[in-house]
C-alpha cells in the first residue's frame, strides 16, 4: 500500500531547501496535513486525501512541465523546487479546517435513515483560499512572485472570482495555469471527484 507521508517527505526533502522550507515541513507534520481530507464530500473526501491529493498534483505538474510542447513552444521553464513549492503546498489552506461528524443518510435497501460518517468545514481563519496558502507558507519561507501566483490562482476559473482577473492572472503567471491544469487533472481524473 501507498505510503503517502513518505512519499510527500521524500518529494519534498528532495525538491525544496529554501531558507525556511525545514520548520514548514516540521509544521505540516505537526498539523493534520497527512490525515486530513481533501474536501467534504468531492475528491479526497477521506482520510489522508489531502497528502494524496497534494502528490498526485505534483506528479501531475511534473508531467505536464515535462511535455515538449511545453519547453519548445512556450518557453516554460520552471526549477524543481519552485514545481514542488506550488504542488505540494498549493491547499495548505484546509490544514485544521475539516472537523470528523456525521449525517443521516437514507439506506437504499432497507430504506432506513443511517448515520454514516462525514466532514464539516469549519475554517478559523477565513482568509480565502489560494490567498490563505500563499499566506500560510509565507510565514515560513519567501516564496517568488511566481510561485505565489500559482498557489493564489490555483482554481483557475472553478473559483467564484472575477474571470478577467483570473484569466488575466492565468496569462501573465504561466505556472500558474500550469498548477491549474495539474490540479484539475489530479482532481477529476485520478481522484475522480
Amino acid at each position: 500500500m501507498r505510503d503517502i507521508k513518505s512519499e510527500f517527505i521524500e518529494i519534498y526533502n528532495e525538491n525544496i531547501s529554501r531558507p525556511g522550507a525545514d520548520k514548514l515541513l516540521e509544521y505540516l507534520k505537526g498539523s493534520d496535513f497527512f490525515t486530513a481530507p481533501a474536501s467534504t464530500r468531492y475528491h479526497g473526501a477521506y482520510e489522508g486525501g489531502l497528502a494524496i491529493h497534494s502528490v498526485n498534483v505534483w506528479h501531475c505538474l511534473a508531467d505536464y512541465l515535462a511535455r515538449e510542447r511545453i519547453k519548445s513552444v512556450y518557453k516554460l521553464e520552471y526549477s524543481e523546487e519552485s514545481a514542488a513549492i506550488v504542488a505540494l503546498l498549493h491547499d495548505v489552506c484546509k490544514i485544521d479546517v475539516y472537523k470528523k461528524s456525521t449525517r443521516n443518510v437514507k439506506n437504499e435497501q432497507s430504506g432506513q435513515w443511517e448515520k454514516v460518517p462525514c466532514y464539516n468545514f469549519e475554517d478559523n481563519l477565513p482568509y480565502g483560499h489560494g490567498e490563505k496558502s500563499v499566506y500560510m507558507v509565507s510565514g515560513f519561507m519567501r516564496l517568488t512572485r511566481e510561485e505565489a501566483m500559482a498557489i493564489r490562482w490555483h482554481m483557475g476559473f472553478s473559483g467564484i472570482e472575477d474571470k478577467n482577473t483570473i484569466g488575466n492572472a492565468l496569462e501573465k503567471y504561466p505556472l500558474a495555469f500550469a498548477l491549474t491544469v495539474a490540479d484539475m487533472e489530479a482532481t477529476y481524473f485520478i481522484e475522480g471527484g
